[in-house]
């Protein structure tokens, strides 16, 4: 009877066992059901904001096909992008997208800083003319120091120039690194050159970030129809905050006449200003789109900068990135 006793009792804990394990593993197999429902719900929405955002991007790209004028400026309709953001929202079942297009022939065109392994003076003269500026509160040799360890880590030779740096610098640091000695790939490069700190690239809620005005593209010249007040006070040493807040109005009137660079001199006040015409355009070629899409509480940004063909009627992607 002992014996029969401890079989039932052997019996009731296997039974209790393996329902246990049947209860546990029903439980996972139902946690496993849903992660995987909702991981293909995420799934779809992440392909859903893909396609919001790329939708934005290639809007963006047939507005600048679209564009037939000989000149560019921000009364066009590329440069309206903030009107079509507000009504995106009715091109989708849900989501929307927030849309910017920047044109880059109104940034500062870094890589234009060498030639060879020699200053380009005019892009050297505007660069100081710009880091100069209060809105950045950095010294004239503070100024000077940045300008050269540009030029020094975009130009082929190891030599410094003035308070640059070169290899030696840069391979004393704590986390040491080759010194480029190349044109600049990406804007945030920046950060790894002397003298250009968070502060001075970001900027602050008080003051401006260089990477809102560099372009690593373009043939050197600036459109003075798009460039932003802080550029257009670079292009002269004679040009003043008040000359550039009517240079502003001036080509915001649709009845100016803005396809030709020295449109300027009939602003109030600039009749006796020369700017270097080799310095400034009113047509442009590349553009930065942002295209930043929203779906419930998630968000996807689509950015590239493009070549706009005006002949061919096309754009070409130079570069792309989707964060």
């Amino acid at each position: 009877m002992k014996i029969l006793t401890d079989n039932k009792g052997i019996a009731l804990i296997l039974v209790l066992l393996i329902i246990s394990i049947i209860v546990a593993v029903t439980l996972q197999f139902n946690i496993a059901s849903r992660s995987a429902v909702y991981g293909a719900a995420d799934l779809a929405d992440t392909f859903k904001l893909m396609y919001i955002a790329k939708s934005g991007f290639f809007g963006a790209e047939a507005l600048l096909i679209e564009d037939d004028n000989e000149f560019d400026s921000l009364n066009e309709d590329w440069a309206q992008s903030a009107l079509i953001s507000n009504i995106s929202s009715a091109f989708f079942q849900s989501g929307a997208f927030d849309l910017r297009i920047e044109d880059e022939a109104g940034k500062l065109p870094l890589n234009k800083l060498v030639e060879g392994i020699e200053f380009n003076v005019r892009t050297q003269d505007m660069l100081v003319r710009f880091l100069g500026l209060s809105d950045f509160d950095l010294d004239e040799q503070q100024v000077r120091d940045i300008v050269d360890a540009i030029k020094d880590w975009i130009d082929e030779d190891d030599e410094i120039t003035g308070f640059g740096a070169e290899n030696a610098y840069y391979q004393g640091l704590d986390t040491p690194y080759e010194c480029k000695n190349g044109p600049l790939d990406s804007v945030d490069e920046l950060l790894r050159i002397k003298g250009i700190t968070d502060t001075l690239y970001y900027g602050t809620e008080d003051s401006p970030g260089l990477a809102s005005f560099i372009t690593l593209h373009g043939d050197g010249r600036i459109n003075i129809n798009t460039a932003p007040a802080l550029v257009l006070r670079s292009l002269d040493d004679e040009i003043t905050d008040d000359m550039v807040a009517e240079m502003e109005e001036f080509r915001k009137d649709e009845n100016n006449d803005l396809s030709d660079p020295l449109w300027y001199k009939n602003v109030t006040g600039m009749a006796a200003i020369s700017i270097d015409e080799e310095l400034v355009t009113t047509a442009s070629s590349i553009f930065k789109i942002t295209s930043t899409g929203y779906l419930d509480t998630m968000n996807l940004t689509a950015c590239g900068v493009v070549e706009r063909q005006r002949q061919q009627k096309k754009t070409k992607i130079l570069s792309w990135k989707v964060d």
